[in-house]
């Protein structure tokens, strides 16, 4: 075997069971600081070449007293890459313990400040990933807190609807009871109605809490769209003429969607019926649907002087009713508009809302059938 190629075989395999050893002692060593494990990565290329140095005086390859020599220049070699080391790994530590400072401020102020001056670029990566995970937190904890604040006022908005009927339909079976009632067919008329309303109030509430917590089930099939509107506009007929407001198809294009038909009749029932309550007699109200990039678009516009901008964004949330005016005029909890939301969600829909001059217009976007 040719003497150099000899030679690079036992640096090799002295390099390589110096690397083995090493490796050892960095697995036992692997929750130490990251400077103690940095100190061995410098032993070992230094132990290594010991290593070969020692085995190819062993074989005569070197003569001792090189030997002596060579190891005696790796000496202040490895004392100066311990020094670095040592240096480098300060300014590690340093860094390391002011990003720990300011993650613990996070958890106390509840934002973070990346730490001042210059460091590793890790650590500005990590601190870039700390910042952008508390803005995250602060708007998690923000919309926790308008959730938190949107349940109560529908917990005692609520709590009102269901108070009203309770209390009148309490007050006319003690008239009844007492046999002090004008009119008990008006009476009994009232009762039913106001039974009704509770119904009507709890099944909202049902189906919201179906929604939210995302367990509606939904039963799909292809259907035109124009059947829908027109079963849904039928229905809203008698309420439109006993408030005056003419209802008006503003032009349904012949495209097909795939919808559970129970609920999104009740979409279009909610918006048809927010729309007539809300639009003064003598007004229109307008439906009208088309297709728009591989989307079926159904609007709902009204008369009703439109929505103030500052409640446009919430419109949609569980108990809105809007001015005092608006809400005197429904009867349920406001919940019809957080369920018509829902459901388009569930249908992988959009709904939204803007004002239009002398009104509003809602629209519903629904993948067509494929």
């Amino acid at each position: 075997m040719h003497p150099l190629l000899e030679i690079a075989l036992v640096s090799l395999w002295c390099s390589v069971a110096v690397a083995l050893i090493g490796s050892a002692f960095l697995w036992l060593l692997r929750r130490s600081s990251l400077v103690v494990m940095m100190v061995v990565l410098i032993v070992i290329p230094v132990a290594g070449i010991a290593a070969s140095m020692f085995a190819l005086a062993f074989m005569e390859r070197v003569a001792y007293p090189d030997l002596r020599e060579i190891l005696l220049a790796c000496i202040p070699c490895t004392g100066v890459s311990l020094v670095v080391c040592l240096l480098l790994g300060r300014r590690f530590l340093h860094g390391s313990r002011d990003l720990a400072q300011a993650a613990r401020s996070m958890g106390v102020q509840g934002r973070f400040a990346a730490p001042a001056g210059d460091s590793a670029a890790e650590w500005e990566v990590l601190s870039q990933e700390l910042a952008a995970m508390s803005t995250a937190l602060a708007a998690s904890r923000e919309h926790e807190r308008l959730l938190e604040s949107s349940r109560r006022q529908l917990i005692a908005w609520v709590s009102h609807d269901l108070r009203t009927p309770l209390g009148s339909l309490r007050a006319m079976a003690e008239a009844l009871q007492d046999g002090v009632a004008p009119d008990q067919d008006r009476y009994h008329r009232q009762i039913l109605l106001e039974t009704q309303r509770l119904d009507q109030l709890v099944t909202d509430l049902f189906d919201l809490s179906r929604i939210q917590s995302q367990s509606l089930t939904l039963s799909l099939r292809t259907l035109p769209l124009f059947d829908l509107i027109s079963d849904t506009v039928s229905a809203c007929e008698p309420q439109a003429r006993g408030r005056g407001v003419h209802l008006a198809p503003g032009g349904i294009a012949a495209v097909e969607v795939r919808v559970d038909v129970r609920q999104l009749s009740r979409v279009l029932g909610n918006l048809l019926g927010n729309a007539i309550r809300h639009t003064q007699p003598g007004g229109t109200v307008t439906v009208a649907a088309a297709a728009d990039g591989g989307q079926a678009v159904i609007t709902v516009s009204d008369a009703c002087g439109g929505i103030p901008a500052e409640d446009l964004d919430k419109v949609f949330e569980p108990g809105w009713r809007g001015s005092p005016a608006r809400s005197g005029a429904g009867t349920g909890g406001g919940l019809g508009l957080a369920i018509v939301r829902g459901i388009v969600e569930a249908h992988h829909g959009t709904v939204a809302v803007r004002n239009i001059p002398g009104g509003c217009r809602f629209s519903v976007s629904l993948p067509l059938a494929r």
